[in-house]
């Protein structure tokens, strides 16, 4: 009896002990951590849209987004920081690891963050429209630039004054393009503070006081905070990577050839599904991004001409067309659009060399086997040598791969056992004549 009542004080312990344990875990506070690395873009609001629900779900204690991109979107970027200012959980950007940039994009992304965060050996600024620059539409009118430059200027100078930062500098950064150091942008209130790491950016958080959009204060209580990733989901990270302008391109050219192939050899099955699954992708990809719409009309156009070379064989007109349409249509897919968002010309090259070699190699067999002889029915007779069974005198018999025909003679008299040649064919008499030795 003594023995059953150890036994069960001891499990009352552990039960006990365990729910001390537990107890003490849910209260320890939780830091949510999500990672940008690239170009700002439409997946990415996806993506910080759930993590900053989830972290208002847990009941996470912050927020963190390490980010080193070189810019993006105007649109995305406008959505990631609406999403970050509304948010019920103080968000910290960390412009991470050494030697990453917040460029452009992330220059307004930084700004408009809780805490504004650097490690050593990084940069910010840049935050110019470079679309409308040096190297964006020619025909932009001065006029429409000025009124996009001092939009830019007026909402980065916005979000800065709502964080207490450098609204002077801000403003430089959209219409000069100046940049910073990490020290250089702590020293001009740019930023909040400089961290080498992640574990001692949760430290330095801890104690510190935020506003957010309500003006209600909070202050961080990060101190042996538990560090939770959010990474992408597999199907994020995909359609992030296929939101390139370069991969962009290359579906829509794989979509190409693949329905190109089919189209020449029904029934290969596997070509026409590999087609139009890019072509399914090369529709998001082109979708999240700054597309000329009268480039992809070019590459369709020389779709249509390449098919229409094999199909009319109007020998190579329309393949030149198509190679010429191809080319235009390549260069101006993104007109206007960031260098970020350019296709790479030397991808233009190769993958326009390789449907034009392809598109040749196609109409080079459609040629021979259009001029090619038949090899079934009548036509096969044509230039064939036979043997005379019957003496032929106009007419007779002849002897043709194991079949005996009636034929007629076209030079006179022809003996038995004399070889004639089939020079036409009606009905079921071949007209021969005698084969020259």
């Amino acid at each position: 009896m003594v023995k059953i009542r150890r036994t069960i004080l001891a499990i009352i312990i552990l039960l006990l002990a365990i729910s001390i344990a537990t107890g003490i875990q849910s209260q320890s506070p939780k830091v949510d951590v999500l990672t940008i690395k690239g170009t700002i873009n439409p997946v990415l609001v996806g993506y910080v849209e759930r993590g900053i629900e989830q972290a208002e779900e847990t009941g996470a204690e912050a927020l963190i987004i390490q980010m080193d991109t070189p810019g993006g979107l105007d649109t995305a970027m406008r959505d990631i920081i609406k999403l970050m200012v509304n948010s019920r959980v103080p968000v910290v950007v960390y412009v991470s690891p050494a030697g990453a940039r917040a460029a452009s994009a992330g220059v307004f992304i930084t700004m408009a963050a809780h805490v504004a965060v650097m490690a050593p050996n990084t940069a910010i600024g840049a935050a110019h429209p470079v679309a409308i620059g040096e190297e964006g539409e020619a025909a932009m009118s001065e006029a429409m630039e000025e009124k996009v430059v001092n939009d830019a200027a007026a909402y980065i100078r916005s979000i800065a004054e709502a964080h207490g930062r450098n609204m002077e500098w801000a403003e430089r950064a959209v219409r000069e393009s100046v940049s910073a150091t990490e020290r250089e942008a702590l020293d001009l209130n740019v930023i909040d503070m400089i961290a080498p790491d992640l574990e001692t950016l949760i430290a330095q958080l801890d104690g510190r006081q935020v506003t957010m959009l309500s003006n209600q204060q909070i202050t961080l209580q990060t101190r042996g905070a538990t560090v939770n990733d959010v990474p992408m989901r597999t199907i994020e990270s995909f359609l992030y990577a296929i939101a390139d302008p370069n991969i962009a391109y290359l579906l829509l050219s794989l979509a190409m050839l693949g329905i190109m192939v089919e189209i020449f050899n029904p029934g290969l099955i596997f070509p026409g599904v590999v087609g139009a699954i890019s072509l399914l992708f090369a529709f998001f990809s082109l979708g999240v991004l700054p597309v000329n719409y009268a480039g992809i009309l070019f590459i369709v156009l020389a779709f249509g001409l390449f098919v229409g070379e094999v199909l009319t064989t109007t020998f190579g007109l329309f393949t030149v067309g198509g190679i010429v349409s191809l080319v235009i249509g390549s260069l101006i897919m993104f007109q206007g659009a960031p260098p970020l968002f350019r296709v790479d010309p030397w991808l233009i090259a190769t993958v326009t060399i390789i449907i034009a070699g392809t598109s040749a190699f196609i109409l080079n067999r459609a040629i021979v086997a259009h001029r090619k002889q038949a090899k079934t029915g009548r036509e096969d007779l044509i230039g064939k040598t036979a043997t005379v069974r019957v003496a032929l005198n106009l007419e007779g018999t002849i002897f043709f791969k194991g079949e005996r025909w009636s034929a007629r003679s076209e030079e006179g008299e022809i003996k038995p056992g004399e070889e004639v040649v089939i020079n036409k064919v009606d009905g079921l008499i071949l007209y021969v004549s005698k084969k020259q030795k």
